[in-house]
């Protein structure tokens, strides 16, 4: 026989006793090619080692139901409520003005920045302020702690955040930090749980903190993938969502088109007015200069479905916060008066402070309970609060 016919044979032969082998232990031991026939009767990961697969969330069951999301309330009477929800500023402050305000969305009130949101705490809130016809809104912030301590209930273990960093970030907000990168799986994996549980509690916008940080190559985008998974499981469970990001000065309209909405500073000036360029003068001179962008102007609001603006901080003197604190309380009430106006006849949502920070270098005409934030209650410094509700009514 010649050798090639003989090899071609043993190999038939070889591959026919594979398959009656195969086919044996399928008839006798079905579940040896089931991936999950081991897993059947096996308790969870969370049961083995003790732990609660809901630690940190607590499931709305009939504690508290959001309305339906309404665009329009969230458009017209939005007011930025920074960390209200995570306890930043004073609560017995900030409480009783959430109750009793004329606001209808609470921008930025659960925050990300560095430290992770602590769930039970942010509704303990939600229900002493107790309304009904309130939205949340949820910040992922483009900065974490490298050192934090949080639990990943899926593989029963804690989050490696220094796993999350982008490359040369480390320390970038100070000592035992870093910016997380969209691109890092265990970052996607804790957007992907803290996100479904703020839904959970009843929150239904969510806000990318300065998307050029946390997002490596524009034209690589890896946010899709994440807002992919946060949209499958708000229509999974019957929630209506939005997600916006701070975009910076990025004009493409294919990644701008990812957001439900964009949003940044007003640019206000030492005399409570608004500028009319792009970027705000202050930082930007001439071409090539930083561009702290106004997202009002046409160069971004064209390119975006909606547009929030609000008077923003970076924790410096100068900011548009702490010019707006440093005006007189009559002056302040002008600049509230003026911007809405001059939004409004942009097509732009402006959102006024309820809680935001002040820098913590220099000093401004006014200051809540405590000097680094801004509160507008009436029993503080600046007592814009009766103004704002006006504002908003």
């Amino acid at each position: 026989m010649p050798y090639f016919l003989y090899f071609i044979l043993h190999y038939l032969l070889l591959l026919l006793g594979a398959l009656f082998i195969s086919g044996l232990i399928f008839f006798l031991t079905p579940e040896l090619l089931d991936d999950q026939h081991a897993n059947r009767d096996t308790p969870t990961i969370e049961d083995r080692m003790g732990i609660d697969p809901y630690d940190n969330v607590i499931v709305l069951e009939e504690q508290w139901t959001p309305p339906p999301l309404n665009l329009a309330d969230i458009r017209s009477r939005g007011c930025v409520a920074d960390g209200l929800l995570s306890e930043y500023n004073h609560p017995e402050t900030d409480i009783p003005l959430a109750r009793s305000s004329s606001c209808l969305y609470f921008h930025r009130a659960l925050e990300t920045w560095l430290d992770p949101p602590d769930f039970s705490d942010a509704l303990a809130v939600i229900e002493e302020i107790g309304r009904d016809d309130v939205h949340y809104g949820m910040f992922l912030a483009e900065a974490i702690r490298t050192k934090a301590n949080y639990l990943y209930r899926q593989e029963g273990r804690d989050f490696e955040f220094s796993d999350m960093c982008r490359k040369q970030s480390r320390n970038f907000w100070g000592e035992h930090t870093c910016k997380p990168s969209l691109k890092k799986p265990e970052y996607q994996a804790y957007l992907k749980q803290v996100t479904r549980d703020a839904m959970d509690i009843g929150i239904r916008v969510f806000l990318f903190g300065q998307i050029h940080y946390q997002e490596e190559k524009i034209n690589f985008p890896k946010v899709d993938n994440v807002i992919r998974d946060m949209r499958a499981y708000a229509d999974e469970k019957g929630y209506d969502i939005l997600i916006g990001a701070q975009t910076g000065d990025i004009t493409n309209r294919r990644y701008l088109g990812f957001f439900d909405f964009i949003e940044g500073g007003v640019g206000i000036s030492a005399a409570g007015t608004v500028e009319d360029g792009p970027c705000f003068s202050k930082y930007w001179k001439k071409p090539g200069d930083w561009c702290w962008p106004l997202m009002w102007h046409s160069r971004f609001k064209d390119r975006a479905d909606n547009v929030f603006v609000y008077m923003d901080w970076n924790g410096q003197v100068g900011d548009d916060m702490h010019t707006f604190a440093s005006l007189p309380e009559d002056a302040r009430h002008r600049a509230l008066q003026t911007i809405r106006s001059r939004m409004d006849s942009e097509g732009v949502s402006f959102f006024p402070p309820l809680i935001t920070p002040l820098p913590k270098e220099g000093t401004a005409n006014c200051s809540g309970p405590k000097k680094r934030f801004y509160s507008p209650s009436m029993d503080h410094g600046c007592r814009d609060y009766d103004a704002i509700n006006a504002l908003l009514q």
